[in-house]
């Protein structure tokens, strides 16, 4: 049986819990993230604890190697859980050690069993755009590369469309104006979480917002390239162990996907994701059909 957890138990408990405040202050994550990180942060304190066989502190967290994440994971998955789930639970654990001590062990996440190429969740797109975060080398990076993919997910757009965006769609509303394939100009809905992340990302660069310039920056100031930000996907796809399939269109797709199954018609689906024709928007019918036929099979008694 796992021991149970117990957060005032070791002496690490005030440093997880310092991650904790830096993934709700500095980089804005969610209250479920945030719980869900220091959860895992505090599993692996535990576990060391018990492993090692001494109190856990920042000298003894300096000192973990892959030989002892390896340790965990198989203990993890002693208590059951599959390998999509301890993938995410390494990504976590890399983030808390390189905020504890600067340096992370490296070490292959979990092999994920591929199956056929599906729309992401909804969790594993904002996962994706939270690990992307976490992988960059300055703060207002990592909040640049959070703010365009909770944007490719939230708003629909094509990465192309984002980093198109200039200056000039500031003061940021309820919508946003974006310019897609032939110059057709459409009306996105902006939701508060994007919103939040696109403003926290313009906090902390150091670049100015200004009307003729990209709204997204690289680091010397430029216009922040499609190619960047594909990079950062494959990166953190390998890290949580998602399908090779997801890429920042996948958001895109995901986007579309989700609404539809939550009722949207195809008529507007195809006014927010700029299809010059519903026959470009149709495809997403068949995918929803996918996806609810592999409910079926897996959830009826007679399938």
């Amino acid at each position: 049986m796992a021991a149970p957890l117990i957060l005032e138990d070791h002496p690490a408990r005030l440093i997880a819990a310092a991650w904790g405040a830096h993934l709700a202050h500095d980089r804005r994550r969610s209250v479920h993230t945030v719980r869900a990180y220091v959860a895992t942060a505090h599993r692996l304190i535990v576990f060391l604890g018990q492993h090692r066989g001494q109190a856990v502190d920042a000298a003894l967290l300096a000192t973990v190697d892959a030989g002892d994440l390896r340790a965990y994971l198989a203990h993890r998955r002693g208590e059951g859980i599959e390998n999509s789930s301890a993938a995410r639970e390494l990504s976590a654990l890399r983030g808390f050690l390189k905020h504890v001590v600067g340096d992370v062990p490296r070490l292959k996440g979990p092999k994920i069993k591929r199956s056929a190429p599906r729309p992401i969740s909804a969790d594993d797109a904002v996962a994706l755009a939270e690990d992307a975060a976490d992988a960059a080398t300055r703060p207002w990076i990592a909040a640049r590369d959070f703010a365009v993919l909770l944007l490719l997910y939230g708003a629909g757009l094509r990465v192309g469309e984002a980093m198109g965006l200039t200056g000039a769609v500031l003061p940021l509303g309820d919508t946003i104006r974006v310019t897609g394939k032939r110059a057709k100009v459409r009306i996105v809905p902006l939701l508060p979480p994007v919103r939040a992340a696109i403003e926290q990302y313009l906090a902390l660069s150091p670049w100015p917002a200004a009307p003729d310039m990209a709204l997204f920056r690289g680091a010397r100031g430029g216009a922040l390239s499609a190619d960047l930000v594909r990079r950062a996907v494959r990166g953190a796809r390998v890290r949580l162990g998602l399908s090779g399939r997801t890429t920042p269109h996948a958001l895109r797709h995901s986007f579309a996907t989700h609404l539809l199954g939550r009722g949207a018609d195809l008529r507007s689906l195809q006014e927010l994701l700029g299809h010059a024709s519903l026959s470009s928007t149709q495809i997403y019918t068949s995918v929803d059909a996918a996806h609810l036929m592999d409910v079926y099979r897996n959830a009826h008694p007679r399938a």
